[in-house]
This record gives C-alpha cells, sequence and structure tokens, in this order.
C-alpha cells in the first residue's frame, strides 16, 4: 500500500487550491482537438466536492443558451490548468444540487464579502 499512496502523492497538484462549494470559478481546461491543444475557459457555480486525496472531483454548474450544463473536474489532473475564484458564495449546504431546480435569477448564490476581502487582502501583502 505504501508504494501506492508514494506514486498518488507524485501526481498530487503543487499549488493549493482553496475551493468551496457556492464559489462562482473559472476553470481553464486544455482541450485537445486533433493534433492542436488549447485552452477552455469554463465559468460557473461550484454546486459539490467530491473525495479527498488524488481523487478529489468539484462539479461546475452554469446555465448556457436555457440548458444547465454541469461538468465534473479532477482536482489534480493535468488537464486542468488552472481555477481562478470570480466570487466567493455563502451557503449553508455542502451539496448545491437544489440550484438544477432554480430558473433565471433564483439560481444566484449569496456573495461572501468578508471573504474575498481576506482573499484580496492576502494577495496585496504577498505583492509587497
Amino acid at each position: 500500500m505504501d508504494k501506492i499512496k508514494a506514486i498518488e502523492n507524485e501526481q498530487l497538484r503543487k499549488d493549493e487550491l482553496t475551493l468551496n462549494v457556492g464559489d462562482t470559478v473559472k476553470v481553464y481546461n486544455k482541450i485537445k482537438e486533433g493534433n492542436k491543444e488549447r485552452t477552455q475557459v469554463f465559468e460557473g457555480t461550484i454546486i459539490k466536492k467530491q473525495r479527498g486525496g488524488s481523487n478529489e472531483t468539484f462539479t461546475v454548474r452554469r446555465v448556457a443558451y436555457g440548458t444547465g450544463v454541469e461538468k465534473t473536474f479532477p482536482v489534480h489532473s493535468p488537464r486542468v490548468e488552472k481555477v481562478e475564484v470570480v466570487r466567493r458564495g455563502k451557503v449553508r449546504r455542502a451539496k448545491l444540487y437544489y440550484l438544477r431546480d432554480r430558473v433565471g435569477k433564483a439560481t444566484r448564490v449569496k456573495e461572501d464579502i468578508v471573504a474575498m476581502n481576506a482573499a484580496a487582502s492576502k494577495e496585496n501583502n504577498e505583492e509587497e
């Protein structure tokens, strides 16, 4: 078992992603088309996080042209270039499946202003 854990630890992402359920994120995903590779951005709300370790995943939901689209991304995948947090959400649930039944403005999640201010001040301190 130790050999398996050692191999899994090598595959883990070096930069720490601080993602929470309810956050609005932009996921930069590498797409391979033929012999070319490009980056595609998928922006939406995180509705669930699963597992831990090398199998950790998060699901992002957005509404495109009136249809709900959900994509599940592995956290430690080399295909996921980066995940950019646009807005921190303030939620009281671990899974936001109820957003699937909502339409229009009802799908909005309250913004956690305190967390955004803390993240912004942390970034400013790192730059200085």
